[in-house]
């Protein structure tokens, strides 16, 4: 691709060098940005909020901070990938938060009505129960498993994504291990003796 920036060590895109172009207000540059990185927020909200819908209006919110703070961009850090991660998880965090002041319905579980063998069935049995078991940790113990397990995340990483030092990270995530595995034992999917 004509134009496309990259970091000669890794084969990906240089960010700094694409967001120096992005304050510029160059499109072909944050059009690069976008297909790179896109994934990872629309991962990370559809995770935490279990609506298709609402991680594309996270995404898109989400990038559109990032055309309109471009100029904020400090070159050096982090990278594209993990400021969109930041950015996706406290959009995430606020609607969770509002969901809960604005109705205190359950959310309606998925029913799959497709004709499945008794096998796949009961995986899929297996992974809805799970995810309703994500979905009822608090906001930010739920933010900390799947920053953790889902997005490969370090504890380091994690605990700048949620703002946190790396000690009340690691508290967090032991008490959101702490109540999934509670929740997975009320659920009969995991006995207690099972580790997670």
């Amino acid at each position: 691709m004509a134009g496309l920036v990259l970091n000669p060590k890794m084969q990906e895109p240089d960010d700094d060098a694409l967001m120096a172009r992005v304050v510029a207000r160059d499109g072909a540059a944050f059009r690069i940005l976008i297909d790179a990185y896109q994934q990872r927020p629309y991962r990370i909200a559809w995770r935490m909020l279990n609506d298709r819908e609402e991680a594309e209006d996270v995404v898109q919110e989400a990038l559109l901070r990032l055309w309109s703070h471009a100029t904020d961009w400090q070159a050096g850090g982090p990278g594209v990938a993990a400021w969109l991660a930041r950015v996706a998880t406290n959009l995430c965090l606020d609607r969770l938060r509002k969901r809960r002041f604005s109705s205190d319905e359950a959310v309606p579980e998925r029913v799959d009505t497709a004709p499945l063998a008794d096998a796949i069935m009961d995986e899929e049995i297996m992974r809805m129960q799970t995810i309703a078991a994500i979905q009822a940790l608090p906001e930010r113990q739920r933010a900390a498993i799947i920053l953790t397990y889902y997005e490969d995340q370090s504890n380091a990483e994690a605990a700048s994504t949620l703002d946190l030092n790396i000690k009340a990270f690691e508290s967090l995530l032991l008490r959101a291990r702490r109540a999934l595995r509670e929740s997975l034992v009320q659920r009969g999917l995991v006995s207690t003796g099972d580790l997670m």
